[in-house]
């Protein structure tokens, strides 16, 4: 059997039926270390692709992952998305901070925190926006004092995703305080559970809370916990937001779900000779799948260029801002096509579907700021990539 039927075959197997279903979000497959999984078959279908390596499926085995190719990864995401299959795992682990280790990580660090985040075991949040340091991070004050084979921290975080429910955190904070504003930094890992962390979450217009502030207070982090080097962290940061940049551009190309636009259109306007009645909204779904579909070709393009295992560059700024521009187009699209139907807050008179689209809506203005504004992804594109003039 060749290796597209054996990860068929696997998968016919081992996907359970409820995980080729739409994902609901109190099904989030993060993990952690105080995870409730509501659907069992959440947590089974986590356990399964974790002990196969497919969580992470490029990583090394010996970390957790499946040692596959590129060629061989799309063959797994293209059969995953021909089953409708959820993903079996997300979160900053396998997106953000697992990449920057295998990058810069030591063997020690890679050893301890890899294969965890691989399986599901550990959940973890990001240390980088500060009340007054957001759009401009290098300017951040939480500082980190030596402390014999500690740093002591103190100092706050804003719009942490998932504080609350996280294991870790990975965090920016000044170790030279006299060092230009992009010097002294350091990057290091430290448990959330440690005496002195402080989170409160902050309730957001969709009526979620999954950002937070985190406040450190004496918290101390062992110095083995340093990525890179000391006062040298705005390197690994940079390199962590196009690991992240690249993740959130993916949502551009459209999530995992059951029905198309086009089945929502026809629901909601109605057919004129089994063509959507609305002659307006046929052009907006035809142009918005022909970016769809360019914007997938492209980011597909630039995974076979990067072949080389090479890490992602400024070019992560194009995929961050078209892809979740893409995605906010979609969501006022569909409030187009579903009118009032869309703007439901409470369960009567509207169905699961209606309600989670008004929600999902509201949550994507998010896309465009969070890991960078759009702003931001243009002028590094513009400084970056076009080497236009200041």
């Amino acid at each position: 059997m060749d290796f597209r039927g054996e990860i068929r075959a696997w998968l016919e197997q081992n996907c359970p039926p409820s995980m080729r279903t739409p994902m609901p979000a109190d099904e989030y497959p993060g993990g952690g270390r105080t995870a409730r999984f509501k659907n069992p078959e959440t947590k089974l279908w986590l356990d399964r692709m974790a002990e196969k390596g497919f969580t992470v499926p490029t990583w090394p085995k010996e970390v957790g992952g499946a040692g596959l190719n590129k060629d061989e990864n799309q063959v797994l995401q293209e059969e995953l998305r021909r089953i409708n299959a959820r993903p079996a795992h997300l979160g900053m682990g396998i997106s953000m901070i697992g990449p920057a280790l295998l990058e810069y990580g030591t063997q020690e660090q890679k050893l301890e925190h890899l294969p965890s985040i691989a399986r599901g075991d550990i959940w973890w949040c990001q240390g980088y926006s500060e009340p007054n340091s957001g759009s401009d991070l290098a300017s951040l004050r939480t500082s980190a004092v030596s402390d014999g084979d500690e740093y002591i921290i103190n100092g706050q975080k804003i719009w942490t995703s998932g504080a609350d429910n996280a294991d870790w955190i990975f965090c920016l904070v000044r170790t030279d305080p006299d060092a230009p504003k992009h010097e002294g930094i350091t990057f290091i890992l430290f448990d959330m559970a440690s005496p002195g962390v402080t989170v409160k979450p902050i309730r957001l217009i969709s009526g979620l809370s999954p950002f937070c502030e985190t406040f450190f207070d004496d918290v101390r982090a062992a110095k083995k916990n340093v990525v890179g080097e000391v006062n040298k962290g705005w390197t690994v940061a940079k390199r962590l937001l196009q690991y992240e940049r690249t993740s959130i551009g993916g949502i551009g190309g459209g999530s995992q779900k059951v029905k198309s636009i086009e089945d929502l259109a026809k629901e909601y306007l109605g057919t004129d000779d089994g063509r959507i009645a609305d002659t307006n909204i046929r052009k907006a779904i035809v142009a918005h799948r022909i970016n769809d579909k360019a914007y997938s070709l492209t980011m597909r393009r630039s995974m076979e260029e990067s072949s080389t295992g090479k890490a992602p560059g400024a070019v992560s700024s194009m995929f961050k801002y078209y892809g979740t521009e893409q995605n906010k187009g979609r969501y006022e699209l569909l409030l187009d096509i579903m009118g009032t139907r869309s703007l439901g807050w409470t369960q009567a008179g509207f169905d699961p579907a209606e309600l989670d689209t008004t929600r999902a809506w509201l949550r994507s203005k998010a896309n465009s700021i969070e890991g960078g504004t759009s702003e931001v992804q243009l002028n590094i594109l513009a400084k970056r990539v076009l080497a236009l003039p200041d």
